[in-house]
């Protein structure tokens, strides 16, 4: 069962065309992956889906409901919350401030407290540092912390734009267990990541992307088939096939 769809969007920066008809969908319980190079839309499509970026045409269903150019804080009321690149964390508040923050339009305080813990469990160096200043964390505390941020909303599908980004290869290998373990525990995850070989190691299905979209053609002016394909961003390039 589809959790999200994506269905033919285009996006423009100005007069820049940066989105060229992506479709894709994300299954309920699954991690989805977007691979591909720098320029690819994998981050623009990140954005549209949340609500930082409206589309020209298409259009976004998240279960069932079309959230297509909603605003972002209502798209995350209904479950879905996105890590950003870079991390962007509140630099010059603490790390609990960060975290309760991710918090905001929740007023369940006992479960916001559950959630709390369940998120020191994941990330137990936030628990040391919980009264430290943001700013101040390493590249990788701070990709923690905005994970974390993004759990206490408590999202049905947590959307993650390149968190190994300069991280170094023990954590990475750290930050991708948790997101192993985040799944497992009942969040759907669209992963946008360069790491192709870590995408895929816990990908349930896939999608790349390449910076051109126009076919190439032979001489005589032939649009070559094949070529086009290979060069849409979105196309299926895997499926773990499901358990019997």
């Amino acid at each position: 069962m589809d959790m999200l769809t994506v269905d033919n969007i285009n996006v423009y920066y100005g007069a820049i065309h940066a989105i060229k008809g992506i479709s894709l969908s994300v299954e309920k319980g699954g991690i989805t992956t977007l691979i591909g190079s720098n320029g690819a839309g994998k981050s623009t499509t990140l954005h549209t889906i949340s609500g930082l970026l409206k589309p020209k045409t298409g259009t976004i269903t998240f279960e069932g409901q079309d959230i297509t150019g909603k605003p972002a804080h209502r798209i995350v009321g209904m479950g879905l919350s996105q890590v950003p690149e870079g991390r962007h964390v509140f630099a010059n508040m603490t790390v609990m401030e960060n975290l309760e923050l991710g918090a905001y339009l929740r007023t369940d305080k006992e479960e916001i407290n559950k959630d709390l813990t369940d998120v020191f469990t994941k990330f137990p160096r936030l628990l040391e540092r919980k009264d430290q200043i943001a700013g101040t964390l390493s590249g990788g505390e701070q990709q923690m912390l905005a994970m974390g941020r993004a759990l206490m909303s408590r999202p049905k599908l947590i959307l993650l734009d390149e968190p190994s980004m300069g991280l170094a290869p023990l954590l990475v290998q750290e930050i991708f267990n948790i997101i192993k373990e985040i799944n497992d525990s009942g969040t759907t995850v669209l992963l946008v990541e360069q790491n192709a070989r870590m995408a895929l190691s816990i990908a349930d299905k896939a999608y790349v992307g390449n910076r051109e979209h126009h076919p190439r053609r032979d001489r005589q002016g032939t649009a070559d088939k094949r070529s086009r394909a290979e060069s849409v961003f979105g196309r299926l390039i895997r499926k773990r096939p499901e358990n019997n």
